[in-house]
């Protein structure tokens, strides 16, 4: 059916009162015939598609959706998509509260793991809409990637995709250490040639002589950051994983960057209960990922903005949510920003959300990420609690 105002159709719906039995009839099977074409299109999709209200009900879903959530035809009525993606609803964030109140709501992108019918891995894509008419509700629009097959083949990749990124990494570390190295090199002249000429350092030479020691001492300690911080992109390690309590390594992490944060106009709104439930964390390898968040949040926001995070808890999991009122992601570029050499940035390496994901699956737990472009950003890590580990999904 075209989707212009005013088609033929369109003007045999206006007049539907006036029509007989014969060309009612005629009109009800030129429906059926035309919803049924839908359906033969939308069934035929490899990905599935769901539309959903702000409560979370399946008001429509394809066949490679109700293959995917695990139900038949006929079994949607009533049916919501929370009771039959367990955990899926908090991890979302704040949007499905706001929806409520008519706000401009961003575009969502994230993987998640199904468990039933069978373990899947799955992305998703929602995307909020509002019917026609004046009082029309508003809905989300799901697409479900099963990318499960893509998660498994990427292992007979690696050893070609490595050499490239080897060959990427060396050019961006070469880069990185050009400019440190000159000034070591130079530096390290200067106290040669002092040592030379001095016998015993005394007064103003003693002084220069401790002066270039330190900048060599500086510039040692940037190269040896840059070095760890590619390399651990390159040969991540497993977690040590001990109890951990997430609000003290955050507090902790906010303390180191207070400095920073004061010194660009950077305001925090930090919002942790006293006690979460603990979760099974490598303690260092959280400092990083929260690091990077903070990071990522000051570097998009100008001075005034706003940093807020929050915290949510359900029976089986901790989240916690980081969200800037900074620039914003466009929504084509919000599928890239977990894949390498990836950044909205000028200057980024694409690495830090990399890193971040990459320890987030390997303590279990996932990282959503919701945004709208001007309006600012929304970054949810979700943890298991100690009590009820999930399993794991490979990086």
């Amino acid at each position: 059916m075209s989707g212009k105002k005013n088609t033929s159709l369109d003007r045999v719906l206006g007049r539907l009162d006036s029509l007989d039995s014969v060309n009612l009839a005629n009109l009800v099977q030129r429906l059926a015939r035309e919803r049924g074409l839908f359906e033969d299109i939308f069934n035929t999709l490899q990905e599935g598609v769901l539309v959903i209200t702000s409560d979370g009900e399946i008001e429509y879903a394809n066949a490679a959706a109700r293959r995917l959530v695990g139900v038949g035809d006929g079994e949607l009525a009533g049916e919501t998509l929370w009771r039959l993606v367990p955990g899926l609803r908090p991890s979302l964030g704040t949007v499905f509260d706001e929806a409520a109140g008519g706000a401009a709501l961003p575009v969502m992108a994230r993987e998640f793991e199904l468990t039933y019918p069978e373990p899947r891995t799955v992305r998703l894509y929602m995307v909020p809409f509002r019917g026609t008419g004046r009082d029309a509700a508003r809905r989300f629009a799901v697409i479900l990637t099963d990318i499960t097959r893509d998660k498994q083949s990427t292992a007979a990749r690696i050893e070609d995709e490595r050499n490239a990124s080897v060959r990427l990494l060396a050019a961006g570390v070469a880069h990185e250490l050009g400019n440190p190295l000159n000034s070591l090199t130079i530096h390290l002249q200067l106290i040669e040639r002092k040592l030379k000429k001095l016998k015993l350092a005394k007064g103003a030479d003693a002084e220069a002589l401790a002066g270039s020691i330190r900048i060599c001492r500086d510039e040692v300690a940037r190269l040896d950051g840059i070095i760890t911080h590619f390399l651990e992109a390159l040969r991540p390690r497993p977690p040590d994983l001990a109890e951990t309590d997430l609000a003290e390594v955050l507090a902790e992490v906010l303390r180191f960057q207070q400095r920073e944060l004061e010194d660009r106009g950077i305001a925090v709104e930090a919002e942790t209960p006293a006690k979460l439930p603990p979760v099974m964390a490598d303690r260092n390898q959280l400092k990083q990922v929260f690091f990077n968040l903070v990071k990522n949040a000051v570097e998009a926001m100008r001075p005034g903005g706003r940093l807020r995070i929050r915290t949510r808890v359900d029976d089986s999991n901790v989240y916690l949510l980081f969200g800037d009122n900074g620039s914003g992601i466009r929504a084509e570029d919000l599928g890239k920003l977990f894949q390498p050499y990836q950044s909205t940035k000028a200057g980024g390496s694409g690495l830090g959300l990399m890193i971040v994901q990459r320890i987030m699956r390997g303590h279990g737990g996932q990282v959503s990420l919701e945004s709208k472009a001007g309006v600012g950003t929304v970054v949810t890590l979700q943890f298991p609690q100690k009590n009820r580990r999930v399993r794991m999904l490979r990086s």
